[in-house]
C-alpha cells in the first residue's frame, strides 16, 4: 500500500495508458489529456491495455516517484473513459491495489458466536 498523507486527492486517468511511458511522459498525460499539474501533490494512477498493470505517479513536494503493480491473475477494475477523470478516496486506492472492486467493496461475514 502506498502510503497516501491526508488531504492529498487521489485520480484515475480512465482509458488506457501506453505502460512504455515513464515518469515525464506520464506526467505530459496529466497536464495534456486530464488538465492538472502534476507536480501538486496529488496521486495519478494509469492502466496499461490489458489492464493487470496500473502506474501511480505521485509528486511529494521533494521530487517525483512511480509505483507500479501488476496482477499475476485476474484485471484491475477501471471505469470506462466516458467518466472522463476519476477521483477515489485513499481507502478505495487502497482496494484497488489489492484487486477489490472499488466501486462496490464487500464486507466479510464474522462470526458472532464462538462454538
Amino acid at each position: 500500500m502506498i502510503p497516501v498523507p491526508s488531504g492529498v486527492r487521489v485520480w484515475l486517468a480512465t482509458g488506457t495508458t501506453d505502460m512504455r511511458l515513464g515518469m515525464p511522459g506520464l506526467a505530459l498525460r496529466v497536464q495534456e489529456a486530464l488538465g492538472r499539474n502534476p507536480h501538486a501533490g496529488d496521486l495519478y494512477v494509469f492502466r496499461g491495455r490489458r489492464g493487470d498493470l496500473i502506474k501511480v505517479l505521485w509528486h511529494d513536494g521533494l521530487g517525483m516517484s512511480l509505483y507500479a503493480k501488476r496482477l499475476e491473475r485476474g484485471r484491475f477494475i477501471w471505469p470506462s473513459p466516458a467518466d472522463g477523470v476519476v477521483a477515489l478516496s485513499a481507502a478505495q486506492l487502497g482496494y484497488l491495489l489489492e484487486g477489490i472492486d472499488w466501486r462496490h467493496p464487500q464486507r466479510t461475514w464474522r462470526p458472532e458466536l464462538a462454538g
